[in-house]
């Protein structure tokens, strides 16, 4: 916890100053909306897909309501799980319920979260506000969360775990002159309990083992402390095109340091057409006590084989299509549009090898594959 606590003072310190502003003109609340969504994502030996549905309702200018659910079917038979264990198949349903009251120019939300799996349970509620100062050229944004989970695993009725999560968060974003705007986010997380996969194993070198290799459970520590922050600029081009430049920084306790760079333009075209372009760079370390193969069992304190935790880098190029539906074929003149996106993730671990590679042990193959995402979605505004 000691990695949030300062934040935490931020925080407070932001509220009372958000609570002691005066304002001028009152913010207004976002249209109310139904929105469906189709998610896919395929790679790497996983299949996750399934539908999604959003409703927001205002009950006044000041109050509003939306519900969020969404349910995918999860398929794996990826490079963690043929190592160890058979393919399995299992749903997740998720449903998010939010408020929002507007004061004034400061929007307050609160969520309440629960995602629910045969072997996994996990529950969250998240607190936000955000205010509009300075001649509306400043939004200050700062927000809490708690998340607790319940961890299973499928043939062991004895085995029971749980997860606490802490967030906090805080941001600002600044319009600095007709065509640029900046922002910048800061968030820390603390979270201990059971942190790591139950099914998951490390593997070790077993010369009793015909095979010269062996199999026991992952050991994560019990506490994980991070810190992130995120700097985004967009500027807006002529012939209403735009252009964002964003970069993210990540630290955690566990060693892991991570770098995010991402680059996004869009542009209308024609009359009701919209059209996006994005390329993302992820890298990132490994966590101190992971290692793709250990020199034998118990050879230290905490033991991971997650390619998570590895060494590597992942680059997405994307692309998406929106199409706005003219007035003449709008549903009882509500505002409609659908879109398209696309991405393409190539993932290259630099010390994760592929053990379904036939090869000598700890000389295997380094692992690499591509995921496709696909997302559809179809909004109405009213």
């Amino acid at each position: 916890m000691a990695v949030t606590k300062p934040l935490f003072n931020l925080m407070q310190l932001l509220l009372i100053t958000l609570l002691l502003s005066s304002t001028v003109k009152a913010a207004v609340l976002e249209d109310d909306k139904v929105e469906v969504m189709y998610h896919s994502y395929e790679g790497g030996g996983m299949k996750i897909d399934g539908p999604a549905v959003l409703i927001r309702k205002k009950a006044s200018e000041s109050f509003a309501v939306s519900a969020f659910y969404y349910a995918d079917t999860i398929s794996s038979a990826s490079v963690d799980v043929m190592s160890t264990a058979s393919p399995y198949e299992e749903e997740r349903d998720e449903l998010n319920l939010g408020f929002e009251y507007l004061n004034n120019k400061t929007q307050m939300t609160l969520s309440l979260r629960q995602s629910e799996e045969n072997d996994y349970l996990a529950q969250s509620v998240s607190f936000n506000v955000s205010h509009d100062t300075f001649g509306d050229l400043t939004t200050v944004q700062l927000g809490i969360s708690y998340g607790d989970d319940e961890v299973k695993r499928n043939g062991d009725d004895n085995f029971i775990a749980q997860t606490q999560s802490y967030r906090v968060r805080t941001g600002i974003s600044q319009i600095l002159t007709s065509n640029l705007i900046a922002s910048f986010e800061l968030e820390a997380i603390a979270s201990n309990g059971f942190l790591n996969n139950p099914y998951r194993a490390v593997r070790f070198i077993d010369e009793e083992s015909e095979s010269g290799v062996g199999y026991q459970p992952e050991v994560y520590p019990d506490t994980r402390n991070s810190l992130a922050g995120k700097l985004s600029l967009r500027y807006f081009l002529p012939w209403r095109a735009a252009v964002m430049i964003s970069y993210r920084g990540f630290k955690d306790s566990w060693d892991i340091q991570a770098s995010d760079y991402e680059i996004l333009f869009r542009q209308p075209i024609f009359t009701d057409w919209e059209f996006e372009l994005k390329t993302r760079r992820y890298e990132q370390t490994q966590a101190e006590f992971y290692q793709d193969l250990y020199p034998y069992r118990n050879a230290q304190n905490y033991l991971a084989r997650d390619k998570e935790l590895s060494e590597f880098t992942d680059t997405t190029v994307g692309a998406s299509l929106t199409y706005i539906v003219p007035k003449a074929y709008q549903p009882f003149d509500w505002p409609a549009e659908m879109s398209v996106q696309w991405d393409r993730i190539d993932f290259d671990y630099h010390n994760f090898r592929d053990l379904q590679q036939q090869a000598p042990i700890g000389e295997e193959p380094l692992y690499q594959f591509s995921a496709d995402v696909i997302r559809v979605f179809a909004s109405i505004y009213f």
